[in-house]
């Protein structure tokens, strides 16, 4: 049965104007909450809600961080009785004027029951206590953290009722904690079988582990969330958070080096008692909100928690593995208007570099052992502002200081050690404020949605790329997935609010304020969690309209890609032949496929075919094509035609397969072609459901409409592009 929502239809959208208009603007009129939301959950007052994750039986984890002391411990916990998985179209709605007295842990829920799985500071099974902070080389007991963050559940057995519940503990030093749970289905609650707190002294420690995500290979991925813009003051006494480095010394035994910190943690073998950890970074440097990894297992992206801050990309040079790759920062096109509720942003990515784990290690073992002693008034002991700007005009060839002359940079390390400055050198947009979750699901895979606590100072402020007007409660933004699973655009959908300036609380309680962690579930809704000040108690809401499953479960495959032709040499064109095929289609419906051709690295098509009129199981399209030799791959897309005459932009795709293949005699390596004495390749494994066809440039939207345009009336009209 076919489960998928519907992808947009990109590669043909992109005849149209993308600039969509958001799905809601939620301002409320304060006595209601706006249309598609539902109040679900609120906290105790000062409690903000992290550690949102489902497992895959529907488990809701969620925590309350820091709540009112005087009253509420910290707490971890998860509402059972419910799978949210499977939601029904309606779900009770909890009424604004719930008490945090109705329970004595202050949580209230709309649907299920909430269980407290632990509180900050309560006994460990293994020793120590939750949420405790513990020296790397004597064991001190440095702090109890009231910050748990991002759970990640990784069950232990095939049902997943027996699992480890890992939790970020958001402090500097950083922990987290591993609970080993049981579900007994006799009370319908999860017992603690065991619980510990993770050495992390294998990567030197951990600065603010905040939010995060599961991979698609099963590894709980968490997030240094490193507020410190600035390196030049990180071994400066008079800086006002020096007392950070203080407390990370103490817990090394040593002065913190600043480059060991602000990655992507993965947790592998998260099965065992004694997890590995490894610190990502390839993957850049910055204020880490979460990370988002696409079906490709290879496109992953990032947000920067903070002030004038950066989306981020990473693809990773091989599937399944985060520790080499390429880092992006996006630059943005706003929309020609203001309005921030409305206004919207085409999005290009700007390539900073390309590295390994192992490489960049090797740099920041460069500023090993530098301490206050070494820091002197006016000068910088780490990467100044003047190395990252001969970086950027070494990558440019432009001189961007206007002293006439182009610099040069000797290695790429600024790229990976400074990557939000990096990024803004480069030409990408640094005027994100408070820039938080990054959510995807592989069942709604034509959108990630990103959340903006506040939308306010370098957004706001009339200058450079971003310039709308100013919403105090936020706004959750959908982001547009392309071909590759590329991110082409962002547009607001859900905007807290009003906002009241004289209330105490001054967003509207009936609304969204402080848009923080974020969920997508399986039928496309979004679980939206608040970290504010404008509302008395922090809540999480359910988002969106459920989209029901199809019953049906089209079929298109490649069957293969063929060598026809070989010439002499290289210099010369190959002729490849390749075969699609058709099945499990609906009764008493036509289809159209889409068949193009690209080289790797390349986004102008190499060939694009039509094939229309299908309407039969076992139907197949053969064609030929001729190309020079080098890497390449072929993209094969089935809609229906109906679906696709009647919203082009909009229509659903609903199979799709995707092959890479090598054409000459050489072999590919990363995408890069060389000549070798193998066969040529004929045919290369076919890879279904893992992307978006879509076109990267001009020549090839013309290329696709002149096609389009000359197609038979009855599979595809002339003027549904109008």
């Amino acid at each position: 049965m076919r489960t998928k929502p519907a992808l947009a239809l990109l590669s043909i959208g992109l005849l149209l104007a993308l600039s969509g208009s958001p799905l809601v603007t939620a301002q409320a009129n304060g006595e209601t909450t706006p249309e598609l939301m539902t109040r679900i959950m609120m906290l105790p007052p000062e409690a903000e809600v992290t550690g949102m994750h489902i497992d895959a039986n529907g488990n809701f984890f969620v925590n309350a961080m820091h709540p009112d002391e005087d009253r509420y411990k910290a707490t971890i916990g998860v509402i059972n009785g419910i799978d949210w998985n499977t939601l029904p179209a309606t779900v009770p709605e909890l009424d604004s004027s719930s008490s945090e007295n109705d329970i004595w842990h202050g949580i209230r829920t709309s649907y299920g029951d909430y269980q407290v799985i632990l509180q900050s500071g309560d006994a460990l099974s293994q020793g120590g206590v939750a949420g405790g902070i513990y020296a790397a080389d004597d064991g001190e007991q440095l702090l109890v953290s009231k910050k748990p963050d991002y759970n990640a559940f990784v069950p232990l057995n095939d049902d997943g009722t027996r699992g480890y519940l890992y939790t970020a503990w958001e402090d500097r030093p950083a922990g987290l904690s591993q609970v080993e749970l049981e579900w007994n289905a006799s009370s319908s609650e999860w017992i603690v079988v065991s619980s510990s707190m993770v050495d992390l002294s294998s990567i030197n420690g951990g600065w603010v582990l905040c939010f995060g995500s599961m991979s698609p290979w099963g590894s709980p991925l968490f997030s240094e969330e490193l507020y410190f813009d600035n390196t030049q003051y990180w071994n400066d006494e008079g800086f006002r958070y020096h007392s950070d480095q203080l407390r990370l010394e103490n817990y090394l035994g040593f002065y913190p080096n600043p480059y060991d910190y602000g990655y992507i943690v993965e947790l592998e073998n998260a099965t065992t008692s004694e997890p590995d950890l490894t610190k990502h970074l390839a993957m850049g440097r910055f204020s880490h909100e979460n990370a988002e990894v696409m079906p490709d297992e290879k496109t992953v992206y990032l947000t920067d928690d903070g002030y004038d801050t950066v989306l981020f990309k990473f693809v990773a040079d091989d599937v399944g593995d985060l520790s080499a790759g390429t880092l992006y920062g996006a630059k943005v096109t706003q929309d020609n208007s203001r309005d921030s509720a409305t206004t919207g942003f085409d999005v290009e990515w700007m390539e900073m570099a390309a590295s390994s784990n192992a490489e960049i290690q090797t740099w920041i073992d460069d500023y090993d052992g530098i301490t206050p002693d070494d820091f002197i008034t006016g000068q910088n002991s780490y990467i100044s502002d003047e190395e990252i700007n001969d970086w950027a005009e070494g990558r440019l060839n432009q001189d961007l200081n206007g002293d006439g002359a182009i610099g040069f940079a000797l290695d790429d390390r600024v790229a990976f050690l400074e990557s939000r400055k990096a990024a803004a050198a480069l030409g990408a947009s640094d005027e994100w404020n408070k820039m938080e979750g990054v959510a995807f699901n592989p069942n709604a895979p034509e959108h990630l949605y990103l959340a903006m606590s506040r939308i306010e100072s370098a957004m706001t402020d009339g200058q450079d790329d971003i310039d709308v007007t100013q919403n105090s409660c936020g706004i959750v933004y959908r982001m547009t997935v392309a071909e590759g699973w590329n991110i082409n655009r962002i547009d607001p959908v859900l905007s807290g609010g009003p906002y009241m300036s004289t209330a105490q609380y001054k967003c509207d309680v009936n609304n969204l304020a402080g848009p923080d962690n974020l969920l997508v579930l399986d039928d496309g809704r979004i679980l939206v969690g608040e970290d504010t000040y404008h509302h008395e108690s922090n809540m999480v809401w359910l988002w969106g309209e459920k989209i029901e499953a199809s019953n049906v479960d089209e079929n298109l495959t490649l069957n293969h890609v063929k060598l026809v032709n070989a010439p002499t040499g290289n210099d010369s064109t190959w002729t490849y032949g390749y075969q699609t095929e058709v099945n499990d289609l609906q009764i008493g419906l036509t289809y159209t496929a889409f068949m193009t051709v690209k080289e790797v690295g390349d986004e102008d098509l190499k060939g694009f075919w039509l094939w229309n009129g299908i309407e039969t199981n076992g139907e197949q399209y053969d064609q030929t094509f001729s190309l020079q030799a080098g890497c390449y791959s072929i993209n094969a897309s089935l809609y229906e035609s109906d679906d696709l005459n009647a919203d082009a932009k909009n229509a659903s795709l609903v199979s799709y397969a995707h092959s890479d293949f090598v054409v000459g005699n050489g072999a590919c390596t990363n995408g890069e072609y060389a000549d070798g004495p193998t066969e040529p390749q004929e045919e290369t494994k076919e890879v279904a459901d893992v992307g978006i066809p879509g076109f990267g440039s001009l020549l090839s939207i013309t290329a696709a409409l002149g096609a389009l345009l000359v197609t038979s009336r009855r599979s595809l009209r002339d003027n549904h592009f109008e």
